[in-house]
């Protein structure tokens, strides 16, 4: 029986959740399993990965093979790197001690990689924020300016108007005064 370590996958539509299982390589994806050793879930950023290394490590030397997604995995949390170390103290070209110092060593490492891309994405992610905040009070200003600008020059339309119309009654008004008589009429009137 060919024995993989490959995901299952679980989870709603567009938002995948997948078990690191072992499993027969002829069982279905989703179906029966020998053993569930973690789980990976690549929707957080980064992507979170738990999984059980000794259990990993046991299945890989006992000759289970992983798919490439989770030889990714395990090379990702060390699985592999520990493997390798491992059969160097088997076959006696390094001892265990120098094994586990290669190991914490590589631990640390990437514990201080993990840490920094967290912090850089948190980091970058509140810049963003701030960054989205001060355009949009920009583009506020600008629509502010721009309303002000156009209830001004309707204001301004609107003075013209009143004032254009004022002035025609004006003009109306100085035009037609009441109707004088000429002088020569006034002196033929008789006087009663």
């Amino acid at each position: 029986m060919a024995v993989k370590i490959r995901l299952a996958r679980h989870g709603k539509k567009n938002f995948a959740f997948f078990h690191i299982i072992v499993a027969d390589s002829r069982a279905p994806r989703d179906g029966r399993f020998i053993e569930r050793i973690g789980t990976y879930n690549p929707n957080s950023n980064p992507a979170t990965i738990e999984l059980n290394n000794e259990k990993a490590l046991e299945w890989l030397s006992n000759g289970a093979q992983p798919t490439e997604t989770c030889r990714r995995i395990l090379s990702y949390k060390g699985v592999l790197l520990k493997k390798h170390l491992q059969e160097g103290v088997t076959k006696g070209a390094i001892t265990q001690e120098i094994a586990d110092q290669k190991w914490n060593a590589w631990i640390a490492e990437k514990e201080s990689k993990v840490s920094k891309k967290k912090s850089d994405l948190e980091l970058n992610g509140r810049s963003a924020k701030k960054n989205v905040i001060e355009t949009e009070a920009k583009v506020k200003e600008e629509r502010a300016a721009e309303i002000a600008k156009k209830k001004a020059a309707e204001a301004k339309k609107a003075a013209e108007a009143a004032a254009a119309e004022a002035g025609t009654s004006a003009e109306v008004t100085e035009e037609a005064p009441a109707e004088e008589v000429p002088a020569e009429e006034v002196a033929e009137t008789p006087e009663a």
